[in-house]
């Protein structure tokens, strides 16, 4: 097990023990080196009061100084420290009424949620592990620190949290604190809309967002995302599909994007596909109904999807971007390429080559959550579509009004008048170039314009 920690943040332990004080690394960033893992943070916890660090170091901010954080900067880099601290008691399942400061670390560790999270380091003393966490990460279970129901009523987030981190860590939640969870499930509607899109989102990009099946069962989902345990009951009798809605969704979150380590799609694009997948039949229970072949359909659950998605995602205080993304791709998710050049660049043309890859990816991880035996067409098929789109975008062809080889400002110049004619005629032109891209040439546009005007239309007529 190598321990290595940044030589700034072993100057700032240094810097508060030279001067009589106990400092040690804490929490995930000495779980992280445990695991081999790089850890995205560096967490300092001290003897040392907020005023004391704070004369130690040139450049500090007080991020938290009421609850004994303070953060110093080193250069460009910021890391907290944080006093030793006991929380007082708990009201509303997220906050603590009053924080008072300790000179133990063994109280400060004692108030942290998970064995794995509650472990310190520095190099004189090694890790300090008072509760079970290296053996925990050994055996791959997430522990509450003490009680796991006093843990989960003091911050209901951890109920989440437990799941979350099995998600990450591919761990599974240890028994007495499995029950704590279904027994303190229902705290989690005291939390924040902001704090539970933050862990379902880590969760659902992580490498085992099957975990979210935990969430199910343990009653967490019907806390915070209803309308998924609704998915989980609907069954889909239908010969494209051997699985209910809710595992052909769980599949297909688990296919999207591949694993974090592939590198395909950044975060960003990775959080937009793995939410698309997660809501992309999201109104399949409503929709469903039995046609005259016996079998389940789900008409407009495209269009309807969307929607509630989108109501999902403002109700999780997502960003607007991620909304329209996401709303977006549910709402061609379905979309038949018609698999010629003239077909794809209509595609293209109506999705918005902006989307165009990431819907490729939506088609794949749907297809894969299908009936095996009724993929390899379907598969056939969106590779040859992803073909066609590639010569499209390698020969540069137009699929958009921006693409044109004129706009509104030449046809003017032309002597037509701006207003709707004008917009019609550019969408017109707009179809033709998408039909045959030769005829995306500025004279022989402006020249098929002056046929659309009026007093043309009526002399072509006579």
């Amino acid at each position: 097990m190598k321990m290595q920690i940044p030589e700034k943040v072993k100057y700032i332990i240094e810097v508060l023990t030279s001067h009589g004080y106990e400092a040690y690394a804490v929490g995930g960033c000495v779980r992280d080196m445990i695991l081999g893992r790089e850890p995205e943070d560096w967490d300092i916890t001290t003897s040392a009061k907020p005023l004391e660090v704070k004369k130690l170091f040139r450049r500090t901010v007080d991020t938290g100084i009421i609850h004994g954080t303070v953060t110093v900067l080193l250069d460009k880099d910021h890391y907290e420290v944080t006093t030793y601290r006991l929380d007082g008691e708990y009201e509303d399942n997220r906050h603590p009424k009053e924080v008072s400061f300790t000179s133990s670390l063994t109280e400060d560790l004692k108030r942290r949620d998970f064995t794995m999270n509650a472990m310190a380091y520095n190099e004189t003393e090694g890790v300090i592990d008072l509760f079970g966490g290296i053996d925990d990460l050994k055996n791959g279970v997430v522990r509450c620190v003490g009680s796991a129901v006093e843990r989960f009523e003091e911050d209901a987030l951890r109920i989440l949290r437990a799941v979350r981190f099995c998600a990450q860590l591919g761990f599974q939640i240890e028994e007495e604190t499995l029950k704590a969870v279904k027994a303190k499930a229902g705290l989690l509607i005291n939390i924040s809309a902001e704090r539970i899109r933050v862990e379902l989102t880590k969760l659902l990009i992580s490498d085992h967002p099957d975990r979210l099946m935990t969430a199910y069962e343990t009653g967490i989902t019907k806390v915070i995302l209803p309308e998924f345990d609704l998915m989980v009951i609907t069954d889909q009798n239908n010969i494209h599909h051997a699985y209910s809605v809710g595992e052909h969704t769980m599949k297909a979150v688990g296919e999207v994007a591949g694993k974090s380590k592939d590198g395909r799609f950044p975060t960003r694009e990775r959080t937009i596909l793995k939410w698309t997948m997660l809501l992309h039949d999201i109104e399949k229970p409503s929709t469903k109904s039995i046609g005259k072949d016996g079998q389940d359909h789900f008409y407009g659950h495209q269009e309807k999807g969307a929607i509630t998605a989108k109501k999902i995602l403002k109700r999780l205080k997502f960003d607007n971007d991620t909304m329209e993304a996401v709303e977006h791709l549910i709402r061609w998710h379905d979309y038949r390429f018609v698999l010629t050049p003239a077909g794809m660049r209509k595609a293209a043309s109506k999705i918005g080559k902006e989307y165009m890859e990431l819907l490729f990816e939506v088609n794949r991880a749907d297809t894969y959550g299908k009936n095996p035996n009724q993929t390899q067409e379907k598969y056939n098929s969106l590779n040859r579509a992803m073909e066609l789109y590639e010569e499209i975008k390698n020969r540069e062809e137009c699929v958009s009004l921006k693409e044109l080889k004129i706009n509104g400002k030449e046809l003017i110049a032309a002597g037509f008048k701006p207003g709707k004619q004008m917009g019609d005629i550019l969408s017109q032109l707009l179809t033709i170039v998408i039909e045959d891209p030769a005829m995306n040439e500025k004279e022989l546009l402006i020249a098929i314009a002056k046929n659309f005007m009026p007093e043309n239309a009526e002399k072509d007529s006579l």
